[in-house]
């Protein structure tokens, strides 16, 4: 695929990395890639960062047609930028595409586009401690009609952000509400797929766990409300009688990569990993008889989160004395440092630039 690149005239300053917050501060230059049935994909570029004119009955603004991304480029100690896994977040973009009856792309023109994106922006990776260039593909449809149906004309976008260290005073546990009012997904929608909408819905329930003074919401299945399947933006962990229990993928819940990698990573060091559906009514028992060792979410943004605190109804739980387990801990300084390339990539997740 051929990619024009139109560099900007007048490029920004690289902030101080102790200012850069997540996702606040943009890079010089964004990828777009239009979509039309007639003519497939085309006019791939590389343009100056900027805003963007759609139609006002393009088919995102009205009927949510929008999946999207998240994913990291680290820079080494060496100097060399590297990725996580990309091919993971191509594969499941595109799982998010056809679930939404958007168009997908190509994995190998999906890497080219990437790569060469990076590379173009790989200055504004920054190197201290932490800090990472945060990288958002997104996708919309963009017909130019109220209509409803599946998505005619299409726009493939990648902006990218330098973005801090997630834990700046250190890795320190959250307080979760588990939530019994609001459902995040159910089995045949779009739980397993990375839209917009499904965060939208969460909001509520988020809303109402930080007035009561908590980090995220640990949500239950939207049919039986009985079973665990995420906690907020992250897929969630637990350590049960020295065994690590996590949700199975049963449709309703997003397939994380992070949440892979930690599963793959326990099972090739000899750790009992199952993937199975985990009830409230089990897990509020783990809690009561201290069962419970250790629980943590795990996603892109922060790799790992420990929980210290789960609360179900009035009842408050404490999760291994409020400290982070050992286990907790393993995970997140091992995937950490094969992403900034202190420790061996052992597994070939890791991607450098061509």
């Amino acid at each position: 695929m051929d990619i024009s690149i139109t560099k900007t005239s007048c490029p920004k300053e690289k902030p101080d990395s102790s200012t850069l917050g997540f996702g606040k501060i943009f890079t010089d230059h964004m990828f777009v890639m239009d979509y039309s049935r007639e003519k497939g994909w085309h006019d791939a570029r590389i343009v100056p960062f900027g805003n963007i004119s759609i139609h006002p009955a393009s088919t995102v603004l009205h009927y949510g047609s929008e999946i999207f991304e998240g994913l990291k480029a680290y820079r080494r100690a060496d100097g060399v930028v590297q990725l996580f896994r990309p091919m993971e977040n191509i594969r499941r973009m595109n799982a998010s595409a056809e679930r939404l009856c958007l168009p997908q792309i190509d994995e190998n023109e999906a890497m080219h586009i990437l790569k060469t994106f990076v590379s173009l922006e790989q200055d504004w990776t920054p190197s201290a401690p932490g800090t990472s260039l945060y990288l958002r593909p997104f996708m919309f449809g963009n017909d130019e009609s109220l209509g409803v149906h599946a998505v005619h004309n299409a726009r493939f976008m990648i902006i990218a952000s330098p973005v801090g260290s997630y834990y700046p005073e250190g890795i320190n546990p959250v307080k979760i509400m588990i939530e019994d009012k609001d459902v995040r997904a159910v089995r045949g929608g779009t739980g397993y797929a990375k839209c917009g909408g499904n965060y939208a819905a969460s909001n509520r329930a988020g809303e109402r766990a930080e007035q009561k003074g908590y980090t995220q919401v640990l949500w239950l299945d939207g049919v039986e409300r009985r079973y665990i399947e995420e906690v907020g933006a992250m897929n969630v962990m637990f350590k049960i009688n020295g065994e690590i229990v996590t949700p199975a993928l049963t449709g309703s819940i997003l397939p994380g990569i992070t949440r892979k990698s930690c599963i793959e990573l326990l099972k090739s060091e000899g750790y009992t990993v199952n993937e199975r559906l985990l009830s409230i009514d089990e897990l509020e028992a783990a809690l009561k008889d201290g069962s419970l060792e250790e629980a943590w979410g795990c996603g892109t943004a922060a790799v790992v989160s420990p929980i210290g605190e789960l609360a179900y109804k009035d009842e408050v739980f404490t999760v291994g004395g409020g400290k982070i387990g050992p286990v907790t801990q393993h995970l997140y300084d091992t995937l950490t440092g094969i992403q900034w390339g202190r420790i061996e990539d052992k597994f070939g997740w890791t991607e450098t630039l061509d």
